[in-house]
């Protein structure tokens, strides 16, 4: 059979329903869906054989003198079990794989789609639901196709024992197709109360994982602030309310196992204690009687399947439907990917960049500053300077949301100062998507002062990074951004807050570096430290998020008080999470790194 599952989730649908969703994952693996229904039809029919050659055996193999028609009925009960063991195995492989393929396509859809919001995926959706999705929906679904293949088979063998029993007794055929749609109407509210139960449960799942992520992730900050007890309360209050709305869930789910075990087996017992009756009056013959209880028996399995099939079909569509709002969530306008309509070419020269909003211009081939009170204004300028968010700022006489994004983000490059770092070696993560030479390593490294972190590690660029860096310190990490956006080598860099995690001799010494090494090129720097400040080109002040000044850092010094106010809070103690003792005044600093 042909492998389906070469590029699962590739084509993954968005603005579908939770029903057209696992319909998709369905149609998307339909021969192998088609192979586990014919093996779970043959194998779930195939159970209701043995009873049949059972009762002939008996009827016609017990007589006297009738011993070569009791082996051949024996070695035919043999041949019908060693088949159906065989095509339960071919039915359990297969559906087995039809699982594995449900699961890959919904993690692709769910990474390509995460890939596709970029940036906005924060804005968009907690990391708590992503969380939740990735380990508990994507597993739901899952199962739910497992119907597929038995859910049709247990159709055919209700139908298969309807006939059979026809033959026996046209009561007993009545019982039995009476009989399996009661069971199935008597669980059915149940599941309805699960399907809700199962929903709120979700919900207050996701909110539960993104709080803990929260914690962990500012344990540090609360732990400072005192804040630890607060949120360690709320987490233990809504951990709370989950277990008791878990414990409805496990209510309902608990029913429906238990009936979906009870209840065909009180249907056994009742298609037993009736055909015993008409045996005993001489209406059925001994053999069918045993033919009967193994139809009733044969029949358990079926009907276990059906209710089993609607439990799992609940809980597929509430993890469906998380899915698909997932899905639905689309990129803001700014980070959309190339939709073939873009009509703007980038400039082939470097250009000015501008953003109408805040009055920025930035000039090609120079090292710009933007200073503001508030940190949150400058990086706002640089989003739309690098189209993570929406604008009207142009490169040269294009508007930015004109180009093809996949041109602007090769040639623009925005350096946030809490980017990502992945768990790889050293080498992995400040190389990106390329592999630079060993000579470019150097340089950027280099140019950001991280040589004592390579050094400092045991196996130096092949050493390992945990995941966001978590075995390094905070001036360090920044520092391994800054060589990864070094080393990527853009047009256009715009990097946000530099050198605030680090203490102020190396802060010195990266402003004159960075200088340097990306002469020629356009850089913008966010920052209100004087030592970075001192070493732009232009600096643009901004005040509530507009140009109020333009010159060079000395100039604005003299002239603007207000400016002059903001970047002399740079002359306290340096801001630093790294040891190396108190720093020199930072005037100091700037003539001794000019001297170098």
């Amino acid at each position: 059979m042909a492998d389906t599952s070469a590029e699962p989730g590739a084509r993954a649908p968005r603005h579908r329903s939770a029903g057209r969703y696992l319909w998709w994952l369905v149609t998307s693996q339909r021969w192998r869906v088609a192979a586990g229904a014919s093996y779970g039809s043959l194998w779930m029919v195939g159970l209701m054989l043995p009873p049949y050659v059972l009762s002939r055996a008996i009827d016609e193999g017990l007589a006297p003198g009738r011993m070569p028609a009791l082996v051949g009925w024996t070695a035919v009960l043999l041949g019908v079990g060693v088949l159906n063991a065989w095509l339960g195995m071919l039915r359990h492989r297969t559906m087995t794989r039809i699982r594995m393929d449900a699961t890959f396509r919904t993690v692709r859809a769910v990474v390509a789609h995460t890939l596709r919001l970029g940036a906005a995926l924060p804005r968009k959706v907690t990391a708590g639901e992503v969380v939740t999705i990735g380990i508990g929906d994507v597993a739901v679904i899952s199962q739910t196709l497992t119907m597929t293949g038995p859910g049709v088979g247990a159709v055919l063998a209700y139908g298969v024992v309807a006939v059979l029993m026809l033959g026996v007794s046209p009561l007993l055929a009545a019982v039995v197709l009476l009989g399996v749609p009661l069971l199935a109407l008597l669980v059915g509210p149940l599941l309805g109360r699960l399907q809700g139960a199962e929903s709120r449960y979700r919900e207050r799942q996701s909110g539960l994982a993104a709080r803990l992520t929260d914690l962990v992730g500012g344990l540090r900050v609360l732990g400072g602030l005192g804040g630890k007890e607060v949120f360690a309360d709320r987490y233990r209050r809504d951990s709370r309310a989950l277990r008791r709305e878990g414990y409805r869930v496990g209510a309902a789910t608990s029913w429906i196992q238990a009936l979906g075990v009870g209840l065909p087996t009180l249907f056994l017992a009742a298609v037993t204690w009736l055909s015993a009756r008409m045996a005993a009056q001489g209406n059925i013959t001994v053999g069918e009687l045993v033919a009967v209880y193994g139809y009733a028996a044969a029949l358990v399995v079926p009907v276990s399947f059906f209710i089993e099939g609607g439990y799992d079909l609940t809980r597929g569509l509430v993890a469906a439907r998380r899915v698909v709002r997932f899905l639905r969530r689309e990129p803001d306008t700014a980070d959309a990917p190339d939709t073939g309509e873009e009509t703007g070419r980038t400039p082939e020269e470097p250009a000015v960049l501008r953003d109408p909003e805040s009055g920025v211009e930035v000039v090609p081939g120079q090292l710009t500053a933007l200073a503001a009170a508030r940190p949150a204004e400058s990086a706002a300028v640089v989003d739309r300077l690098g189209r993570f968010a929406d604008s009207a700022a142009t490169w040269g006489a294009v508007r930015l949301d004109e180009l093809p994004l996949r041109q602007v983000r090769d040639r623009i490059l925005v350096a946030d100062n809490e980017a990502d770092l992945f768990a790889g070696t050293l080498r992995e993560v400040i190389g990106g998507r390329r592999e630079p030479a060993g000579e470019a390593v150097d340089r950027a490294v280099h140019t950001a002062l991280a040589e004592d972190i390579v050094r400092g590690l045991a196996d130096g660029l092949d050493s390992p990074v945990e995941a966001q860096g978590r075995n390094l310190s905070g001036g360090q990490r920044q520092r391994l951004r800054l060589v990864r956006a070094l080393l990527a080598d853009p047009e256009v860099l715009l990097a946000v807050e530099p050198t605030s995690a680090v203490d102020a001799h190396t802060e010195a010494a990266v402003a004159g570096r960075l200088h340097a090494a990306r002469a020629g090129r356009t850089t913008v720097v966010t920052s209100t430290s004087p030592l970075l400040l001192d070493r732009a080109d232009t600096v643009c002040f901004l005040v509530d998020g507009k140009v109020a000044a333009v010159g060079s850092h000395r100039r604005l010094l003299d002239e603007q008080p207000a400016y002059r106010s903001l970047v002399a809070r740079g002359e306290d103690p340096a801001r630093s999470d790294e040891p190396g003792g108190t720093p020199a005044p930072r005037s100091a600093l700037l003539e001794e790194e000019s001297a170098r």
